[in-house]
């Protein structure tokens, strides 16, 4: 299974902010429920780094006063994935880097999801339910009388 078959699920996660936008942007979108991660893009729309809520609260814990831009606080340079990318394999960088989102990104850097890994698990495991029906299909020889 590719990423581009979550499309509806990916997309809706997606939130975007200027690297220039100031970090209540930030903080607002990711008040929002079910969003985890914001891609923060420069001036052309390419993805230049994420912001996640543990940023936020590192930064506010932070003896700052002053609020810095977005990109102050970005993580940089970004884990991705592409739409075309196999699921099992981005779930499996995922996993073994302790992701909980990942930006989904097109040839040109530009943001056009987010992959949570909770709907990866779920497609994987719907993925693995519909093999093993097919495979109990074949050994019990339903469908082939």
């Amino acid at each position: 299974m590719q990423i581009e078959q979550l499309n509806a699920m990916t997309k809706a996660r997606l939130m975007v902010i200027d690297a220039s936008a100031a970090v209540q942007a930030a903080a607002h979108s990711l008040s929002k429920p079910g969003i985890g991660l914001v891609i923060v893009c420069d001036d052309d729309g390419a993805a230049a780094g994420v912001l996640s809520k543990s940023d936020l609260i590192r930064h506010l814990t932070s003896p700052r006063l002053p609020a810095p831009p977005a990109s102050a606080l970005m993580t940089s340079p970004i884990v991705s994935c592409g739409p075309q990318d196999d699921l099992h394999a981005v779930y499996q960088t995922m996993a073994s880097r302790s992701l909980q989102n990942l930006p989904v990104l097109d040839v040109g850097a530009k943001p056009i999801g987010i992959l949570d890994i909770r709907d990866a698990m779920r497609a994987l495991f719907r993925e693995e339910e519909i093999e093993e029906q097919m495979l109990f299909n074949y050994v019990t020889g339903v469908g082939y009388r």
